[in-house]
């Protein structure tokens, strides 16, 4: 897959990102190398390699997974800046 500058154009205006005209060559050419690498990861050999949570080998901490009541809600909603009824009040943003 290739990318040219319209499509670069197309994936910063998504992104909410203003690039000016000038620099959407090379930022096509950037998405271009992306992919580029992204097809190389896929020629990788990963056959019986177990999956890994770091690159050093650590235990993840485990705990009992049992239903609460969920600790102290007055102290989750101590710093709120606006609370009602014990749950977190926020504006109001569909109409």
């Amino acid at each position: 897959m290739s990318i040219d500058k319209d499509t670069a154009a197309r994936v910063a205006k998504l992104a909410r990102i203003r690039v000016e005209e000038d620099a959407l060559p090379a930022l096509a050419e950037e998405f271009n190398n992306i992919l580029t690498f992204i097809e190389q990861l896929g020629e990788v050999d990963v056959e019986g390699v177990e999956p890994m949570t770091s690159v050093t080998p650590q235990k993840l901490k485990r705990r009992a997974d049992e239903v609460t009541a969920g600790g102290h809600p007055e102290a989750v909603l101590k710093n709120a800046p606006d609370a009602r009824e014990g749950f977190f009040a926020v504006p109001k943003v569909v109409e």
